[in-house]
C-alpha cells in the first residue's frame, strides 16, 4: 500500500490527501466516501483504510460552501443522565451566547466506538470547534482530532497529554486528598464502590489516586464494589448493601459519584447506621440536586461551569492570551466535609 503522505496537523485533509495515502483517483475516493456501488471491494477498502489512518472526515457542506465553517462548536460528552453535564453546557452556552457561535451537543455513553460515531458526524459539517470530554479516545477519532484543523478542548481532565487544549482538574489529584481526608478523620477500614468501570477514565484516575493516598499511610482498601450501569440512587442502594453484608467491619464507604453515593446514605440511615460516627461516607461532584438529604454527603466540586467557560472561552478567541487553542487550564477543586465525615 502507498505510503501516507506527511500532512500538516493543523491543516484540513482534502480528498487529495486520501488519494495519495490510497494509491487511487481523487474521483474514486469521492465515490467511495458518497458510498456509490460502482467501485471494487479492493478498492474501497483500500480507500476507507487510507481515510481512517488519516483522520479524514468528508465535507457535507456542498458546493461554495465547503471551504468554509459553520458556526456550530461540536460538543461531546457522555452523558447528561448524572447532573454533572448539564453545568458545563451551561457555562458553555452562556460563554458562547454573544458570539455567533452555537454548541450542539453529541452523546457517547461512555462507548469510545459511540464517541468515534459521533465525532465523525459532527466533523463532517464542519464546526468552528470542538469541545470534547476526557483525553482518552479511540486511534481513529484522535487522528480526527489530529487532522481537524479547528480549536480542540479537551474538557474534565488534565492528566495527560491534550491534542490541542485541556481544561480540566487532576482527577489523580483529587483521589490523593479525598483518601487525606478520610484518613486524618481517623478512618481505616476503607471501601470503594464505583460505575463505570474502566470506561469512565476519570473516575478510574480518582481511583489510582485514592489509592496512592491511602499507601501513602500504610493502607489499602479493604473492598470494592462495582456496578457498570447507570449512576442511580437505587444502584447506590444496591451496591452499598452488598459491600456491607460481604465486609460489615468497613468504617468508610468511597463512591465514584455523588448519585450513588447519595443512595448509599440513603441505605445507611435506613438501617440505623450511624453516620458519621460508624460509618463515614463520601462521593464526588458536588451535585447541588443533593443538598435536601437528611445528611449532606461529603463530596468534592468537580469545578463543572468553571471547565465549561474556560473551554468556551478558548474555542471563541476570549482568553486573555488573544491565542486560539494550546493552553492547558487546570482547575482546583475543595472538599465539602458535609455531614458524613467525622470532625477532625
Amino acid at each position: 500500500m502507498t505510503k501516507a503522505p506527511v500532512v500538516d496537523p493543523r491543516r484540513t485533509l482534502t480528498l487529495r490527501d486520501v488519494s495519495e495515502a490510497s494509491g487511487v483517483s481523487e474521483m474514486t475516493v469521492s465515490r467511495v466516501l458518497r458510498n456509490r456501488g460502482d467501485v471494487s471491494d479492493s478498492t474501497r477498502e483500500k480507500v476507507l483504510h487510507a481515510a481512517r489512518s488519516l483522520g479524514y472526515v468528508p465535507n457535507k457542506i456542498a458546493g461554495a460552501l465547503a471551504s468554509q465553517r459553520v458556526n456550530l462548536v461540536a460538543v461531546i460528552i457522555p452523558s447528561m443522565s448524572n447532573m454533572v453535564f448539564p453545568e458545563v453546557m451551561m457555562g458553555i452556552s452562556d460563554t458562547l451566547e454573544d458570539t455567533g457561535l452555537q454548541p450542539v451537543v453529541g452523546i457517547t455513553n461512555y462507548s469510545p466506538e459511540r464517541e468515534e460515531s459521533v465525532l465523525y458526524e459532527m466533523l463532517s459539517w464542519r464546526p468552528s470547534g470542538v469541545i470534547i470530554a476526557g483525553l482518552e479516545h479511540s486511534p481513529a477519532a484522535h487522528a480526527m482530532l489530529e487532522s481537524a484543523g479547528i480549536p480542540i478542548v479537551e474538557i474534565m481532565d488534565i492528566d495527560g497529554t491534550p491534542v490541542d487544549s485541556a481544561v480540566g482538574i487532576s482527577h489523580r489529584r483529587a483521589g490523593r486528598q479525598m483518601a487525606e481526608a478520610i484518613i486524618a478523620a481517623g478512618y481505616r477500614r476503607i471501601g470503594f464502590l464505583g460505575t463505570k468501570m474502566p470506561d469512565d477514565h476519570r473516575a478510574r484516575k480518582r481511583l489510582d489516586g485514592f489509592r496512592e493516598g491511602l499507601a501513602r499511610a500504610g493502607l489499602t482498601l479493604a473492598d470494592e464494589e462495582y456496578y457498570r450501569g447507570g449512576s442511580a440512587l437505587l444502584k447506590g442502594r444496591e451496591m452499598t448493601e452488598a459491600i456491607l453484608k460481604r465486609t460489615p467491619d468497613l468504617d468508610f464507604l468511597y463512591y465514584s459519584n455523588d448519585m450513588i453515593g447519595a443512595g448509599g446514605l440513603l441505605y445507611c440511615l435506613a438501617q440505623g447506621i450511624d453516620v458519621p460516627g460508624t460509618l463515614g461516607l463520601a462521593g464526588f461532584n458536588g451535585v447541588e440536586l443533593l443538598d435536601g438529604l437528611p445528611r449532606k454527603l461529603a463530596t468534592m466540586d468537580a469545578c463543572r461551569r468553571e471547565i465549561g467557560i474556560h473551554a468556551a472561552e478558548i474555542i471563541a478567541g476570549k482568553r486573555p492570551t488573544g491565542v486560539i487553542g494550546g493552553e492547558v487550564i487546570e482547575l482546583f477543586p475543595k472538599l465539602q466535609p458535609g455531614d458524613t465525615i467525622r470532625k477532625v
